[in-house]
């Protein structure tokens, strides 16, 4: 009867580890999968910042949408929350704004505006907020339309850059 029993504690124990290293297997093959992504956050001064109020839009191309039905263009508006604590808000386009196509004379000017004060790219910049306005901070809105050329739209693809510089005095300064 000893030898029946020392064979069983063999065979359990045999079936045991067995049975562990089939349960450690498992896991050993089991599928993985893995996702890096990125994650950023941007915290702006608090005496001055004007940031887009919809952050993913700024760094990808935007599209003025065709109308076919009044064979014109489209415009683009956008919001940014501006904000500084001890000056007027001044802004200026760096280089006239326009969508070109690379054929001569084919080229569809652009009106900016914004806070409603249409801006050019004159060396002096005009005042799209007040002491008042920026101290208090605000949601304004950027408006980009086209101007329609002499003689219509012409089919082709369209492409340009619009680049906007804000001026904000130091405070204290004059």
């Amino acid at each position: 009867m000893t030898h029946r029993v020392t064979n069983m504690i063999k065979q359990c124990t045999a079936a045991a580890l067995l049975a562990a290293t089939a349960l450690s297997g498992v896991g050993a093959w089991a599928a993985r999968e893995e996702h890096t992504f990125e994650v950023s956050l941007t915290i702006p001064s608090r005496p001055f910042y004007i940031i887009p109020a919809e952050p993913d839009w700024i760094h990808r191309p935007q599209r003025l949408e065709w109308d076919y039905q009044r064979s014109t263009l489209s415009g683009l508006m956008r919001n940014f929350d501006v904000h500084h604590d001890s000056s007027a808000i001044e802004a200026r386009l760096a280089y006239d704004s326009y969508l070109e196509n690379g054929r001569p004379g084919e080229v569809i000017d652009l009106r900016v505006s914004f806070n409603d004060v249409e801006l050019s790219s004159h060396v002096t910049p005009r005042q799209v907020l007040s002491e008042e306005e920026a101290a208090g901070g605000k949601r304004v809105a950027l408006k980009i339309d086209p101007i329609e050329p002499e003689g219509g739209y012409r089919s082709g693809d369209y492409y340009g850059n619009v680049v906007l510089m804000f001026n904000a005095r130091a405070p204290g300064a004059q």
